[in-house]
C-alpha cells in the first residue's frame, strides 16, 4: 500500500506548518493551556483564533462551500487537524464539538433553515455548541436517557437533566438528546433538537475537574419551551443521528498529533537531563517505554488515518471509529504514566513551578487521561461495539 500524500497534499501541509508557526499567540504559548484547560483568558484567545480559521476558510475546511467550507478534501482536513494538534493552537473542545461532531450531523439530517441558521456561523466561529447526553442514570447506557420533550401546540416542552456536559457555560447551543416517546424500545423514543442556551428554564451549574479547571457542567431544563422547527431530522429516529455524531466524536487525529509532541519532548529532556552522571537516555527501561509509545503513536495515526480514508469514500466508519477511540484513550493513559514514572517526583509539579519540567505538561496529562477513557463513551463500551460489529460475537 502507498501511504504517501500527494505533492499537493504535502504543499497544503507545509502552508498550514507556516501559518501556524506565524499565527499562533505567544500569550497561548506561555499559558502552555490544552484542550481540557479553560480561564476567561484561553476562552477569548481561543475564541479568537477561530474567528482567525474562520476567515481564512480553515476553520470548515471540507464542508460545502455555501455551508462556510472550501470543499477541500477528508484528507486535507486531517492534514490540518494533524497539525493544528501537533503545534498545539488554541483549537478547544468546544470547536471539535461544534465543527467535528455536531455541523455534520446536522448537514446529514437537518433541514435547509437549520443548515442556514447554524452552519455558516459555526464555520465562521461566531457560535459554539455543547453536547447534552449524558445523565446521572445515563451514561454507558446512553439510550436509558430520562429527559423529556413533550409536544405542546407549536413547542416541545422540555424537562430533566444532563451532567457531564462541556462548555455548556460558555456555548450558544446546545445539541441535546431527549426523550418524545417513552412507551416504546428505549433506543426508538429518542429525538434531537437544537437548543439556544439563553431560553429560559435553563439552569447551568459548575462541576470542577481534578486540574481545578472549570470545563464540565451539570445542566437542569425546568420547563423549557424550543420551537418544534429546532427538532433535527425525525421525530424517534435520534438515536441514530446520535449515533453518527458519536462516530464523528471517536474518529479524530488529534490525540495521537498531540502525543507525538509530548513523546518528542520526553526523549528531549531524556537527553538533556542526566541520573548518576548518566542521560536518562541511556536507561534501558526508558528507552524501552519511549519506543513502546512511539510504536503506539504511530498504529493511533494510522488508524486515524483510514478511518479518514473511509470516510472519503462514503464508508461508514463505525467499529473502525470504536478502534480509535479505544487506542487513542489508552495511547494517552500509558504516555502520561511513562511521563510520571520518568520525572519521578518532579512530574507531580503544575507550571507554577520553576523546577516543573515540561513546565507541568505531563501532571496535567495524567490527571486528564483518567477521564478520556469515559468520556464519549467509555473504554469498556468501544471493546464491545468492536466485538459486536466488528469481530460479530454475540452479545455478552
Amino acid at each position: 500500500m502507498d501511504f504517501r500524500f500527494s505533492a499537493e497534499e504535502e504543499a497544503f501541509r507545509r502552508e498550514v506548518c507556516e501559518f501556524l508557526d506565524r499565527e499562533i499567540p505567544e500569550r497561548w504559548r506561555e499559558l502552555g493551556y490544552g484542550i481540557w484547560e479553560e480561564t476567561d483568558e484561553s476562552w477569548a484567545i481561543t475564541k479568537a483564533w477561530n474567528r482567525k480559521l474562520g476567515e481564512k476558510g480553515w476553520l470548515a475546511l471540507s464542508w460545502p462551500k455555501e455551508h462556510g467550507g472550501q470543499a477541500r478534501s477528508l484528507i486535507e482536513q486531517l492534514i490540518l487537524d494533524e497539525e493544528m494538534a501537533y503545534h498545539g493552537t488554541p483549537t478547544g473542545i468546544e470547536t471539535v464539538m461544534t465543527i467535528g461532531w455536531v455541523c455534520p450531523t446536522i448537514m446529514m439530517f437537518g433541514t435547509e433553515e437549520q443548515k442556514r441558521d447554524y452552519l455558516p456561523k459555526a464555520a465562521k466561529g461566531d457560535i459554539v455548541f455543547c453536547v447534552g447526553y449524558s445523565e446521572p442514570g445515563a451514561g454507558s447506557d446512553l439510550a436509558g436517557l430520562q429527559t423529556r420533550a413533550v409536544e405542546d401546540g407549536d413547542v416541545y416542552v422540555i424537562n430533566g437533566q444532563k451532567i457531564f456536559t462541556t462548555v455548556a457555560h460558555r456555548a450558544d447551543y446546545c445539541w441535546l438528546a431527549a426523550r418524545t416517546d417513552p412507551d416504546v424500545p428505549k433506543h426508538k423514543g429518542i429525538s434531537m433538537f437544537v437548543v439556544d442556551m439563553k431560553t429560559p428554564g435553563i439552569t447551568v451549574r459548575p462541576l470542577i475537574n481534578m486540574l481545578g479547571f472549570h470545563s464540565f457542567n451539570e445542566v437542569f431544563f425546568d420547563d423549557v419551551r424550543v420551537p418544534k422547527e429546532n427538532l433535527v431530522g425525525e421525530k424517534n429516529r435520534g438515536w441514530y443521528q446520535l449515533a453518527v455524531a458519536l462516530d464523528f466524536e471517536r474518529s479524530g487525529v488529534w490525540v495521537p498529533a498531540g502525543a507525538k509532541r509530548t513523546l518528542e519532548e520526553l526523549v528531549e529532556y531524556c537527553k538533556e537531563t542526566q541520573c548518576n552522571g548518566e542521560p536518562l537516555a541511556r536507561d534501558p527501561v526508558i528507552r524501552h517505554k519511549l519506543s513502546e509509545r512511539a510504536v503506539e503513536i504511530e498504529v493511533n495515526r494510522l488508524i486515524c488515518y483510514r478511518i479518514t480514508w473511509m470516510q472519503s469514500k462514503g464508508i461508514i466508519a463505525n467499529y473502525e471509529a470504536s478502534m480509535g477511540k479505544l487506542f487513542s484513550s489508552e495511547l494517552l493513559y500509558r504516555l502520561a504514566n511513562t511521563g510520571m514514572q520518568i520525572l519521578g517526583l518532579h512530574g507531580q509539579l503544575d507550571r507554577g513551578s520553576k523546577w516543573a519540567p515540561l513546565r507541568g505538561k505531563i501532571a496535567r496529562a495524567y490527571l486528564s487521561s483518567h477521564s478520556i477513557g469515559i468520556g464519549g463513551g467509555t473504554s469498556e463500551i468501544q471493546r464491545n461495539i468492536i466485538a459486536m460489529r466488528g469481530l460479530e460475537l454475540p452479545r455478552g
